[in-house]
């Protein structure tokens, strides 16, 4: 059994980590900005305090640090954004590197959206093409990327030569925990707004909960891998078909769908963006898949039905 520490670890991706992880009888320390329960410990994200004491020893280290994207991208959203996943990931690397017995590994979450917005093939991590620059999308959508450039960058540089570093590409992780991306999703399938957004064309790249707790220990155990990694189950799907399975999963027969510029009112409305719902993001876990791993959930017909079926229980 292993010590990992999760900085950042209150969220929705930390929380169902954390329950998985100590389920499997792990010692899981998050670090957090509030703590309120056993097993969280104080740090600010950014400076060295007492936190450092629990890197130091542990086995693994997940950093899960950073501002929620689901906001409105002002100007002083977007540097939040990125100050909060540069300064927390340059501080866990300071800890490691000063920790007498660093961790063996660690894993820092990135995001799937430093690839570009394309309909044409999918992104891997080989050949997949990192956006920034793409046409006919705002201009602002270049500065996300270029937060999930820097988040890397920021862990790449960290000189941590006994510890092991992977960056987590992960997709929207779907849980059915409340307040999560398939919790919002869900409810506005219910209330009949599960149609197509902007046509609908844009791809979905998604993981189960399941999953995503399988690829990190995956990734803990497999010592051969350093570098960005995929999180992502292999069918991502254009957003029409989506969530037109999703409303089959809920039994809801029909999505009101959704102009652009009626995205952009509910964005408003919701303190959201519409990067979120129009940005086409057709990742495939190339590596993990190279690997051997095995996806229990590898379509969204099996997922969604799983996920209802959980969700319906709580």
């Amino acid at each position: 059994m292993f010590k990992i520490v999760v900085p950042g670890g209150t969220g929705q991706v930390g929380t169902i980590l954390r329950r998985a992880l100590r389920a499997a009888g792990h010692d899981v320390v998050v670090l957090t900005r509030r703590p309120s329960r056993d097993g969280e410990v104080g740090w600010d994200g950014a400076t060295p305090g007492p936190w450092v004491q629990e890197i130091d020893g542990s086995d693994v280290v997940v950093n899960l640090a950073g501002r929620s994207v689901d906001c409105r991208y002002t100007p002083a959203n977007l540097r939040a954004m990125m100050d909060s996943r540069v300064d927390s990931t340059r501080a866990v690397g300071a800890a490691i590197a000063a920790a007498a017995r660093p961790p063996r590994v660690w894993l820092q979450m990135s995001t799937a959206t430093v690839y570009a917005h394309r309909l044409d093939a999918p992104n891997d991590e080989a050949t997949g093409v990192i956006g920034g620059g793409e046409p006919g999308v705002p201009g602002y959508w270049g500065y996300s990327v270029e937060i999930a450039k820097a988040w890397e960058a920021a862990q790449e540089h960290a000189e941590t030569p006994g510890t092991r570093k992977v960056a987590l590409r992960s997709a929207m992780v779907m849980s059915p925990d409340r307040g999560g991306v398939f919790d919002v999703l869900s409810r506005l399938t219910r209330i009949g707004l599960g149609g197509p957004v902007g046509g609908g064309a844009q791809y979905v790249s998604w993981i189960h909960d399941t999953d995503f707790v399988r690829a990190v220990e995956f990734l803990v155990d497999r010592d051969d891998f350093t570098g960005p990694v995929n999180l992502a189950a292999p069918g991502p799907l254009p957003q029409r078909v989506f969530m037109r399975v999703l409303r089959r999963a809920w039994g809801v027969p029909v999505g009101v769908p959704a102009t652009r510029w009626m995205a952009e009112a509910g964005a408003f409305g919701l303190r959201t963006d519409t990067e979120l719902l129009l940005k086409s993001r057709r990742v495939v876990p190339g590596r993990l898949l190279g690997a051997g791993f095995t996806f229990e959930y590898p379509d969204w017909e099996h997922a969604a039905g799983d996920l209802v079926r959980r969700r319906r229980l709580t």
